[in-house]
């Protein structure tokens, strides 16, 4: 007797995917040690999983809630995962880029003057878009990192404190992370001091991801002439979003000067 073979139901099929999706995990990297931390952002670079780098960059909350029981903790690990999705989506835009114009992105990879004339923002804004970790990769043969037996570690590039001194590395509960002082940070106008204007933050963020998104979506529809040609159009959907969101944090800016002023 002929049997007819059965079909699985596509419900079926998708509940499998969204089971097996949800067994996968991230790589874990090593953390144990300042060096192991510096090599483990090198790594994370190579496995094309940027949206991890968040994970590395350690910024001390006050012990603070806010009135809508928030903690600034938890406002922290908000912008940290906003900026997660961001650099994945931004890696994503790069990788298009790349394959879409592949000699364009090699040849101003290679340049090494840049010019920030008007005339030649869609040429700088493009060899950043197209390969934005560049610095981090090229730079790692000059980057020392010096336990301080302290708890902290000291960030030397050339032998030099990096940016000044103004990072360094911290030994924390899940491992040595790049810490910025947020000591002096805190103490600045325009760190975020209220629960709405880390919202507002997040919210940069988001809107960041949103406009490379709609960037992708163009550049997948083609009509783009050129690495230029394409980065200026990508650079008017950022730079819009930034200014709205930058305006409106600003606003509250003011207005918190106001209320204590």
């Amino acid at each position: 007797m002929k049997t007819t073979p059965r079909r699985t139901p596509a419900a079926l099929l998708l509940l499998g995917g969204i089971l097996f999706a949800g067994g996968c995990s991230d790589p874990t990297y090593d953390t144990s040690t300042p060096q192991a931390a510096i090599d483990s952002m090198q790594a994370m670079l190579e496995d094309e999983r940027p949206d991890l780098l968040p994970d590395l960059l350690y910024v001390e909350p006050r012990p603070i809630t806010f009135d809508d029981g928030v903690t600034e903790a938890s406002a922290i690990e908000d912008v940290r995962a906003k900026l997660s999705d961001m650099l994945a989506q931004l890696w994503r835009v790069a990788r298009r880029l790349q394959s879409e114009f592949p000699d364009e992105v090699v040849e101003e990879g290679e340049r090494t003057m840049v010019s920030f004339t008007d005339d030649a923002f869609g040429d700088w804004f493009g060899a950043v878009l197209a390969d934005p970790f560049a610095v981090l990769q090229e730079q790692r043969d000059r980057i020392v990192v010096e336990d301080m037996y302290d708890g902290t570690a000291a960030v030397l590039i050339d032998d030099d404190p990096a940016f000044g001194g103004f990072v360094s590395m911290i030994e924390t509960p899940d491992g040595w992370r790049i810490s910025l002082p947020v000591q002096y940070a805190q103490s600045s106008e325009f760190w975020p001091q209220t629960r709405y204007e880390w919202s507002v933050i997040a919210s940069m963020l988001l809107g960041i991801e949103n406009s490379l998104s709609d960037f992708e979506s163009e550049l997948n529809r083609g009509g783009f002439r050129s690495l230029a040609h394409a980065s200026e159009r990508a650079g008017r959907l950022l730079g819009e979003s930034v200014i709205v969101q930058s305006v409106i944090y600003g606003m509250m800016k003011r207005g918190d000067e106001e209320d204590t002023g």
